[in-house]
C-alpha cells in the first residue's frame, strides 16, 4: 500500500507489540533483528499497512532509542512502554491506551517476533471486522495464534486481564462464544523468534 492509497479498513488500527528485550537471545531487542534485508519491526509495520490498517501504532520498550534511530517507521505512532519488562501484557495495555480518543473502532494486534506472519494473514483477519463488538483470532491448523482483532467494545476488558506474557489470551478464553476464528495456516506460519536456535529462521539478506 502506498501512502496515497486509502486504507481498506479506515476504522481499524494496527498494533505492533515490539518491546521485547530478547532475554533468551542475549539481550538483543527483537525489533532490531534483521530479516530479508530489513528490521523485524519495519517489516511487520509495513505488513500491517499493506493489509489495510488505517494507522499503525508500534509499542517500543527494550532498545527504544535505538529502534527510533535505526528503524524506518515513518507514519507510525510510536508508543513507549517503560514497563516492558513485565511482559507482553503491559505492552498490550500501553498500545490500547494509545488508541483511546482516536477514531479507531477496532485494532489488529500482532507481534514483532513472528516474521512468518505477513500481510496475507493480517488482511484475512482484518476482513472479518464487523464493528466495535468484533472479536477475531487467526488459527493455524485449528490452533489460535496472532494476529488478533479486538473491537473497541473489548479494549477495557482486555486491558483489565492482560498481565505477564498472556496478552489477550485469558480474555479470549472467557469470551470464546463470541470469538470468530479465521484459518490462516495456508498463508502464514506463526513461529516465534525466542531463542538462539530460532535465529536460523531469519534471512539477513534480501534473497529468498
Amino acid at each position: 500500500m502506498t501512502p496515497d492509497d486509502a486504507p481498506r479498513h479506515p476504522r481499524v488500527a494496527g498494533l505492533l507489540l515490539a518491546a521485547g528485550g530478547g532475554r533468551r537471545l542475549g539481550g538483543r531487542p527483537k525489533a532490531l533483528l534483521r530479516h530479508d534485508g530489513g528490521l523485524l519491526v519495519e517489516r511487520a509495520a509495513l505488513a500491517l499497512r499493506e493489509a489495510g490498517c488505517a494507522r499503525v501504532h508500534v509499542v517500543l520498550g527494550a532498545g527504544a532509542e535505538e529502534v527510533r534511530a535505526q528503524a524506518g517507521l515513518s507514519g507510525c505512532v510510536l508508543v513507549d512502554n517503560p514497563r516492558w519488562g513485565e511482559g507482553m501484557g503491559s505492552s498490550l495495555r500501553a498500545g490500547l491506551r494509545s488508541l483511546v480518543g482516536t477514531d479507531a473502532r477496532g485494532v489488529l494486534v500482532s507481534l514483532v517476533d513472528q516474521p512468518g506472519i505477513g500481510h496475507e494473514a493480517y488482511a484475512r483477519v482484518l476482513d472479518a471486522f464487523a464493528g466495535e463488538t468484533s472479536l477475531v483470532s487467526a488459527t493455524y491448523d485449528g490452533r489460535r495464534n496472532h494476529p488478533v482483532l479486538l473491537g473497541s467494545a473489548h479494549w477495557a476488558g482486555v486491558a483489565a486481564v492482560a498481565r505477564g506474557d498472556q496478552g489477550a489470551r485469558e480474555y479470549l478464553r472467557q469470551h470464546s462464544a463470541e470469538l470468530r476464528l479465521v484459518e490462516c495456516g495456508d498463508v502464514a506460519d506463526p513461529y516465534d523468534i525466542d531463542t538462539g536456535a530460532d535465529l536460523g529462521r531469519l534471512r539477513p539478506g534480501g534473497a529468498h
